[in-house]
């Protein structure tokens, strides 16, 4: 099939060849089974043939197999012979050794270009779920959000929006009239839970320069479409900052890429592993978001393409749009498995030739239960699949030939180096020192005032006047008279010229609490 991604079949005791259909690849799927089953080399498989036909691939690598793909298979390899064989026997003759384009991210930036985003571009909603807030705390954080754009406030990493909840906290009691009360113990709670985030390594993901989301889309000269690997063995420690991440690049691409309709085949297909962690405990709002998404970016000419133990860890709304489909074994060990087990095999169009549900807990390591979409879109009958064997190499590759092709990428220059430019942080300390500085002169000038009016003092009970009194005053030279008038007159004039200035006007409506107004 010259439009589509051999998966694999053939064999007497199998049906038909299974192939992925390009102009269908868009639809979604789904890829599941129990651990030790066979889904790693599936991924491997599928990539290359989405990047053989020129389609850009996004996955995660979470045990570090998935970097074999940068380099070919060996005739030396212990599975060379079962891998021929295996070829042979399900009809692939153009089976053969060879490497594919491979691009290495990593959010921490040590097995791959470092990935970045700003925390205005993450949003408040996906910043919530990282950081596990309730309603109360999400709501500030909106404030903080919301505050920052009207005041031309950049929230660029994790600094800019903790110095932004200083100033929440700090200007509570004005803010609060307008946006609703902030309580500042919620706002200790968020600035808590973001300390958490930085020592789990979410400071190296958020900041400049950000992903450029067409540098996940590109082919080589040869026209392959290049495999972007995510280095996810580390960033597994934090499962929540991990599904975060891949549900906001979702979102980015459902964005920002436009309308294609239905293409000849995708512009990117997603591959979203360990997929059961977006959807535990997540709020309604999330979910919801996500079934938005997938309903809606395959018309964007992404493919998203879910990759978990049980199918049933894949919300039933979500599930249903999935019409690409590769079942390896599930297990069926206690009354929830076998009931799992019943409800994934009735998801497939039956065939008669075998009963599903029991094709699904038989399949051996390399086998699967595969459904693919067929013409119109209709879902093809489900049928018994041996997965055809990996062309680049099972396994990882070393860390040696890793950083040779990390440091060969076209890419390294322009993320590497990390930016720091003016934004929220630096705006608001620039405003602290100029209010301290404010602060400071408005003390010097009344320093000033007080050691005049001091003098000015010690001058009259010289001459023997009183100050203050309104009786008749002793008898003055008209020399001592005109120096009292002049002093009196000094002091009247600094006091005016200071009250119609900067310093006093900030005197009077109260330095820190004008500070935002004075910008």
């Amino acid at each position: 099939m010259e439009n589509g991604v051999f998966v694999g079949g053939g064999g007497d005791a199998y049906g038909v060849k299974q192939w992925l259909r390009l102009d269908y690849a868009n639809r979604h799927g789904l890829v599941a089974g129990a651990t030790g089953t066979g889904k790693t080399v599936t991924l491997q498989i599928l990539a290359e043939g989405f990047s053989a036909q020129g389609v850009p691939v996004f996955m995660a690598d979470l045990k570090g197999d998935l970097s074999g793909l940068a380099k070919p298979g060996s005739a030396e390899f212990k599975l060379h012979q079962p891998f021929t064989d295996r070829a042979r026997t399900i009809g692939f003759e153009d089976y053969a050794y060879r490497d594919f384009p491979v691009t290495f991210w990593d959010l921490f930036g040590d097995q791959g270009h470092p990935i970045r985003t700003t925390v205005a571009e993450m949003g408040p909603l996906l910043i919530s779920r990282l950081l596990e807030l309730s309603e109360a705390q999400e709501g500030i954080l909106n404030i903080a959000f919301r505050v920052a754009d009207e005041e031309g406030l950049p929230l660029l990493d994790l600094k800019d929006l903790q110095s932004m909840l200083v100033w929440l906290g700090e200007n509570s009691g004005t803010v609060s009239l307008r946006y609703g009360n902030i309580a500042t113990q919620s706002v200790g709670a968020i600035q808590r839970r973001l300390l958490v985030l930085e020592n789990q390594g979410g400071a190296d993901f958020f900041g400049e320069p950000a992903l450029v989301l067409r540098d996940l889309m590109r082919t080589d000269a040869n026209g392959n479409g290049q495999i972007n690997i995510l280095a996810a063995d580390k960033l597994m420690g934090s499962p929540r900052l991990y599904a975060t991440f891949l549900l906001w690049l979702l979102s980015e691409l459902f964005e920002e890429l436009p309308e294609v309709g239905d293409p000849d085949k995708p512009k990117l297909v997603f591959f979203f592993d360990e997929a059961h962690l977006l959807f535990d405990d997540a709020p309604k709002a999330l979910v919801d978001k996500v079934e938005q998404v997938a309903r809606l970016i395959r018309s964007k000419g992404v493919g998203v393409y879910f990759i978990t133990q049980n199918p049933d860890d894949i919300p039933e709304d979500i599930l249903g749009q999935l019409g690409n489909r590769v079942q390896h074994a599930l297990r069926a060990f206690t009354a929830r498995d076998r009931k799992a087990l019943r409800m994934a095999a009735e998801t497939y169009r039956e065939n008669p030739a075998f009963d599903t549900e029991t094709a699904i807990r038989e399949v051996g390591v390399g086998e699967a239960v595969t459904s693919m979409l067929e013409r119109k879109g209709i879902p093809g009958m489900v049928e018994r699949t041996l997965i055809r064997p990996p062309s680049s190499q099972l396994g990882p590759i070393t860390p040696a030939e890793r950083g040779g092709i990390m440091g060969a990428s076209d890419l390294a220059d322009k993320y590497t180096q990390r930016l720091d430019r003016q934004s929220a942080f630096e705006i608001l300390a620039q405003r602290t020192a100029e209010a301290a500085a404010a602060a400071e002169a408005a003390e010097q000038k009344e320093a000033e005032l007080d050691a005049a009016m001091r003098e000015y003092t010690a001058g009259r009970r010289y001459t023997g006047t009183r100050v203050g009194r309104s009786t008749s005053q002793p008898t003055r030279t008209s020399r001592t008279s005109r120096k009292d008038e002049s002093l009196g007159e000094a002091i009247a004039n600094v006091v005016v010229k200071e009250l119609k200035g900067t310093t006093g006007r900030r005197i009077v409506r109260g330095i820190l609490g004008g500070l935002f107004k004075a910008r």
